[in-house]
């Protein structure tokens, strides 16, 4: 067994080599057995006010009734879910799973174009946002199957007093609420009397029930749903469990939520510290880094999950360097690769190595990860439990380990994945899930090796996409809207490196209109595309670039494409 898989050789003594991926027969008794040992203790906690286990499990179920009462809502349609860290988005998805819907997950940054895409193809037919975007919602609404509309405040779920005070603020002082109209909108707190007043009738739920349509781009930057069932991030709940189990003790960790919950993998780490029945505290937005650090010194917190440029702006936070990290057991970095001098410079300053891990959204997201407490390396670690990886060539042969001294480039090829956490396929798009999917294979599209030991190090990616603080940016989508302007000839789009984001957008453009200029640009992206989308480098050029693509084969084509884009200045 250690021959077929040597990262067994790796694993830590108390990581078992398999997991349970049926432990769970759904992602709600996960929560309900956390609530049946810890009652009492707080679950979730969201601008100083807190959730106990008990309180949740019942807001879920209220919601859920509500859910219930809807005469055209059946089990597996779905409800799609736009909104930022808050205790109602935890309050939603547990209730949406409880009464056997499928949670579309929306980034509420998102433009009214990719709200309108992302509802038609999902089919949801009903939707909870927080009224901040509602207006973004009103212009996306056209060609969809969304009937039914609940809006929630910021503090909805807060005690009367401080829910007032809050939301008098966000919405006539910071006038953060655009105005809108959605006329048949049903406010949060109305939708949980009226679930509360109906019932909640329990639905039976099969692990292999889909759970989540969790939106990506894919392998050709169309966007789809990955359809992710309960065994799906039950088995990555388990495999992650597992794997940093060492030091956790049940009833007793508090974690530190700053990455949001629409991101798959905050959503999976919420689950899993579900499991240890921990205290999460939901940071709402966490690009306010002052307001970030000053909740950082409430806590004496064990863990925290983030991506390379979260770190990287904590440590340059002056409040967060006086915050003494006594009890810090994990720092987990997912979504880009994280940067030697910002894991050095985070070890220094808390004690703690961050703990890198791999993985994708068709997997649940979790792949591999590096030992607990391994200082960095540059590696993505080995598989985790349960889960097989195979780097595999053109003809999609298995290339091997790079053995002891070898030369790691006779052994790269593209990550393939196989394990529970994989997805099913894509929501309605056969051909791309058949692209994917190969005998049992998840096709990644990153490239890479494992060495000896199983150990696996991620060198490129086959896809051209583009990675903007662990969000995923697809050139193509891009480049149609740049080039749906009218001043616009030509357009290529691709990534840049960047110390702040780890990659960045750059679009190089012929002009058809010699007046337009880079702020028109921006001006009409930000209009169509999510502000990480918006390109932070302009160059315009006076040559065509579609010349580039009339000789050559594919390879040779984009290789030169993307040289030539990185090089015009």
């Amino acid at each position: 067994m250690a021959t077929q898989h040597p990262w067994f050789d790796v694993y830590p003594s108390y990581v078992p080599h398999e997991i349970d991926p049926d432990r769970y027969p759904s992602i709600p008794a996960v929560l309900d057995r956390a609530a049946e040992q810890f009652p009492d203790r707080d679950a979730w906690v969201n601008m100083g006010v807190a959730i106990s286990y008990r309180r949740m499990v019942q807001l879920t179920r209220d919601f859920a009734g509500y859910l219930q009462s809807l005469p055209d809502l059946k089990p597996g349609d779905r409800v799609a879910i736009m909104m930022p860290n808050l205790l109602q988005y935890v309050v939603t998805f547990f209730a949406c799973l409880r009464a056997g819907f499928i949670v579309v997950n929306v980034n509420p940054l998102y433009t009214s174009r990719e709200v309108q895409h992302t509802l038609r193809d999902s089919g949801a037919k009903a939707i909870v946002i927080i009224e901040n975007f509602a207006r973004t919602l009103e212009h996306a609404l056209e060609g969809t199957e969304c009937r039914h509309i609940v809006t929630t405040a910021v503090g909805d779920l807060f005690p009367f007093v401080k829910r007032t005070l809050v939301n008098f603020v966000v919405r006539r002082v910071k006038k953060m609420v655009p105005a809108y109209n959605l006329p048949h909108a049903v406010d949060f707190r109305t939708a949980l009397a009226k679930g509360a007043e109906h019932g909640f009738t329990p639905h039976e739920i099969r692990n292999t029930d889909v759970a989540f349509l969790q939106y990506t781009g894919g392998t050709t930057g169309v966007s789809k749903g990955a359809i992710l069932t309960h065994r799906n991030l039950i088995a990555n709940v388990e495999q992650v469990g597992s794997w940093i189990s060492g030091e956790f003790e049940e009833g007793k960790e508090v974690v530190m939520t700053a990455l949001p919950l629409y991101h798959i993998f905050s959503l999976t780490a919420t689950i899993c510290f579900t499991r240890w029945a921990a205290t999460s505290v939901l940071i709402t937005n966490p690009r306010d880094m002052e307001g970030l650090a000053k909740e950082v010194k409430k806590w004496d917190f064990s863990v925290i999950v983030g991506v390379n440029t979260l770190f990287a702006a904590m440590l340059n936070n002056a409040t967060f360097c006086t915050h003494r990290f006594t009890r810090l057991k994990l720092t987990a970095g997912g979504g880009t690769q994280v940067q030697r001098t910002v894991a050095e410079r985070w070890k220094a300053q808390t004690g703690s190595n961050i703990l890198e891990a791999y993985g994708l959204t068709e997997a649940s997201p979790g792949v591999c990860g590096n030992i607990p407490n391994a200082p960095w390396d540059g590696s993505v670690g080995c598989p985790l439990p349960s889960t097989e990886v195979s780097i595999r060539g053109d003809g999609f042969e298995d290339l091997g380990l790079c053995p002891e001294g070898g030369n790691p480039e006779d052994y790269t090829g593209e990550i393939c994945v196989r394990g529970p956490q994989v997805m099913s396929g894509y929501w309605k798009k056969p051909e791309e899930t058949a692209n994917v999917l190969r005998d049992g294979w998840l096709r990644t599209g990153d490239v890479g090796y494992m060495n000896h030991r199983g150990v696996i190090t991620i060198t490129d990616r086959k896809k051209d996409m583009i990675l903007v603080s662990g969000f995923n940016v697809y050139p193509n989508e891009v480049e149609n809207v740049i080039a749906s302007m009218p001043g616009v000839l030509e357009v290529g789009v691709v990534g840049i490196p960047s110390a702040k984001s780890g990659e960045t957008v750059k679009a190089v453009i012929v002009r058809k209109d010699p007046t337009l200029t880079e702020d028109d640009v921006r001006k009409y992206c930000r209009t169509q595309l999510t502000g990480y989308k918006v390109p932070k480098k302009i160059v315009f050029v006076e040559e065509e670039i579609k010349f580039l693509f009339i000789i050559g084969n594919a390879d040779d084509i984009m290789g030169g494409c993307k040289e030539y884009l990185h090089g015009c200045v």
